[in-house]
């Protein structure tokens, strides 16, 4: 394997990704509304200090602030002539930050949804689809990505888009999906489906899994889910930091740094192989996480009821697939620590 990704995960047992974009940015005082990806140019040591800050938390692999630089979203804001500037210097900026930090860190080129529904159900087709992933990857790759990384997608169509766009760029890349309808994504697709997607596609991913969702135990559920289904390629956790509360005027979610912590091992001792955190994941759950992947020994895979008494109860009865969750998982859902 040639590219730098594929070389660490041979000779590392587990690998740290990074935190929250959007909620570190809102932090430094980006306003609802305004695309993250105009900061690319117009505050570019921000996005320096957000890279910076998952590097020295621990971070193996960051992600580019460019994950709705496509097309689609871009136009919300006039910005649709954009793309391959906003999506070079994001990863740009990153191959910065990555190079001077003395060690192998994986700049990985973020590439969200397109915020449209595919057809037959929705107007988007799979070859505007694939064109906006390819222009956007062309830009990462210019920036000197070193893996594109395609994330918190819904349907299996457009991930397939995805993966298509990330060829025609000559591109390795990760990507994972949301499960946060009662354990299936919003189009549907359950952790097991996703496996058998994943191995049939003609230039498939990395690393693939999971990320966002409802919280860190529903994420957990969904990995087992992963395993249960013998996939051939790594395993991608990155949950969210809790659930989110609405107070004083923003958003703020309730997941502990301790509570990240516990989530890391479950999910290393589930069998992923790449952990991090999505929304809500500050500097401070990354170095908690970091602190006890490196000093926790891995231990046996957790069970339902040990997950739910680590990370409090499930958000649905079931993972998706029709089978109810274990008896006592079930009923503490909604109860949460941290």
């Amino acid at each position: 394997m040639s590219d730098p990704l594929s070389r660490l995960l041979q000779t590392r047992d587990w690998l740290m990704a990074d935190g929250a974009t959007g909620t570190n940015l809102f932090n430094m005082g980006l306003t609802a509304g305004e695309a993250p990806e105009l900061w690319n140019t117009d505050q570019p040591d921000n996005i320096r200090s957000l890279y910076r800050s998952a590097v020295e938390a621990g971070s193996d692999i960051f992600l580019t602030n460019t994950f709705g630089g496509n097309a689609s979203r871009l136009k919300l804001h006039n910005a649709q002539g954009r793309v391959h500037e906003l999506n070079r210097i994001g990863a740009a900026l990153g191959r910065e930050i990555a190079d001077a930090s003395g060690r192998t860190v994986i700049v990985a080129g973020s590439m969200g949804p397109t915020g449209e529904i595919m057809a037959p159900m929705g107007s988007l087709t799979h070859d505007i689809a694939v064109e906006m992933f390819h222009e956007q990857a062309e830009g990462l790759k210019e920036g000197g990505a070193d893996v594109l990384w395609v994330e918190t997608i819904s349907a299996q169509e457009e991930y397939a888009a995805a993966a298509e766009g990330c060829a025609r760029a000559g591109m390795p890349w990760c990507g994972t999906m949301s499960f946060d309808t009662a354990g299936r994504t919003m189009m549907g697709l359950t952790s097991a489906a996703m496996v058998a997607m994943v191995d049939q596609l003609a230039h498939p991913p990395l690393a693939f899994g999971a990320n966002c969702g409802v919280g860190a135990a529903d994420l957990m559920r969904t990995v087992l889910g992963f395993v249960a289904a013998g996939p051939e390629r790594p395993i991608i956790a990155k949950g969210n930091a809790g659930i989110p509360k609405y107070h004083d005027g923003h958003i703020h979610y309730d997941g502990t740094p301790e509570l990240m912590a516990e989530y890391a091992v479950l999910a290393r001792n589930a069998g992923a192989t790449i952990i991090g955190g999505c929304c809500g994941t500050m500097p401070e759950h990354l170095k908690a996480m970091h602190r006890a992947l490196e000093e926790r020994p891995k231990g046996p895979r957790p069970t339902l009821d040990e997950i739910a008494g680590a990370l409090g109860g499930f958000s649905s009865a079931s993972d998706g697939t029709g089978d109810a969750a274990e008896g006592a998982a079930r009923e503490r859902r909604g109860r949460r620590r941290g």
